[in-house]
């Protein structure tokens, strides 16, 4: 059965490719590329918030975000072998991809307001002062190590869903498919037609505010 349409999936690889990109560039000082990869996924998070009320059912916030108690409970059954009978998010896994959405948010958020006492700044830091571009260029920094603990903890429950459960999380957000019961119901899928048009919007939006504003 497919469960995750091409949109969302391109959507999630490419944010993996560009925070690995964000944090080489930062470390070998290549602070053009950083912004240019700043960028990118400010337009893909805009993308994927509004992806999060008009795409398809599995990627929508009204699908996976149920209850914190739903998301505790189902952590206290990590440890037992089940059927994999999940469409989309679990109860867990979708609070972690809030949470994976609002770091990554502040972490874009703060950087166009951010400096480094150099020659790179935001594209908004001339509308604050010096002092709060370094106390938010401070937040910047520290938001970013605790992204990293929350990529670590995804990473980790994405192996004990394998080990200890045999359920394979990597392999449906790559081919988009998954091995159901015959019963259940398949997820509603939104026309891609649609994303690219969010997409172009995004991208506009981030391109008027890194270059117009």
């Amino acid at each position: 059965m497919r469960v995750w349409d091409a949109p969302t999936r391109l959507f999630h690889w490419l944010l993996v490719i560009l925070v690995v990109l964000s944090y080489v560039s930062t470390r070998l000082s290549w602070m053009d590329l950083h912004l240019l990869s700043g960028y990118a996924i400010l337009t893909l998070l805009i993308f994927r918030i509004a992806w999060g009320f008009l795409g398809s059912d599995t990627a929508r916030f009204s699908h996976f975000l149920r209850s914190p108690l739903a998301a505790l409970r189902q952590l206290g059954r990590m440890h037992r072998r089940e059927p994999d009978t999940q469409v989309g998010h679990s109860a867990a896994g979708g609070w972690m991809v809030v949470i994976l959405l609002a770091l990554l948010s502040v972490q874009a958020g703060t950087g166009l307001f951010a400096n480094d006492d150099g020659a790179t700044e935001g594209p908004l830091m001339k509308f604050v002062s010096k002092a709060d571009s370094d106390w938010l260029s401070k937040i910047h920094g520290i938001n970013f190590n605790i992204l990293l603990a929350a990529i670590g903890l995804h990473l980790a429950a994405i192996a004990v869903y394998a080990v200890v459960k045999r359920h394979s999380l990597v392999k449906p957000m790559i081919t988009g498919k998954k091995r159901l019961p015959a019963a259940t119901p398949a997820p509603r899928m939104a026309h891609p037609l649609k994303a690219l048009v969010i997409l172009l919007i995004a991208g506009t939006a981030v391109w008027v505010l890194a270059t117009r504003v």
